[in-house]
């Protein structure tokens, strides 16, 4: 006789006794909590900025734009660890936003990027939503894990990159 019943086995660490109750457990698979993370604060980041008329992956993009100045499609692609097709579409739509100018490099697969007047006035107008984004984030999580995440998220990224 055979039996229909299927059992699944489920392993959740709590690593960390500050975990709560209304806290999420730490998950087997770093990728997914990072990517867990990664939703959560990006929701986060796109309420504030909602009122720009901005979302937060667009926001990026203007603020490395500010940083680096123009740059090539494929650096921009690099330091920002985006893959070609979703640089290209976050491209794309700053670029019908008139936020971001393109321009033809030294060969014809060459692209150079850099931010526009109006990209830079998107920037100055989303700024004070995004600074509250910062501070919302690091009252959440705390002052001192707030410090520590963007230096153990950049060596992650440099680390992880192939």
């Amino acid at each position: 006789m055979t039996s229909s019943a299927k059992y699944v086995y489920t392993y959740i660490v709590r690593r960390n006794e500050e975990v709560t109750r209304a806290s999420l457990p730490v998950l087997p698979c770093a990728c997914a909590n990072l990517r867990r993370a990664a939703r959560a604060v990006t929701r986060l980041y796109n309420q504030a900025l909602r009122p720009d008329g901005i979302e937060i992956t667009q926001f990026t993009l203007l603020m490395a734009l500010s940083i680096t100045g123009e740059t090539s499609q494929g650096e921009l692609a690099d330091l920002l660890a985006l893959d070609s097709t979703t640089l290209t579409r976050t491209l794309s739509l700053t670029r019908g936003r008139r936020w971001i100018h393109v321009r033809q490099g030294r060969d014809r697969r060459q692209r150079l990027v850099s931010l526009t007047a109006t990209g830079q006035e998107k920037l100055q107008q989303a700024m004070p939503h995004w600074t509250q984004a910062q501070q919302d984030l690091q009252r959440a999580v705390g002052r001192e894990t707030f410090a520590h995440l963007g230096g153990l998220l950049a060596v992650t990224a440099a680390r992880s990159v192939s």
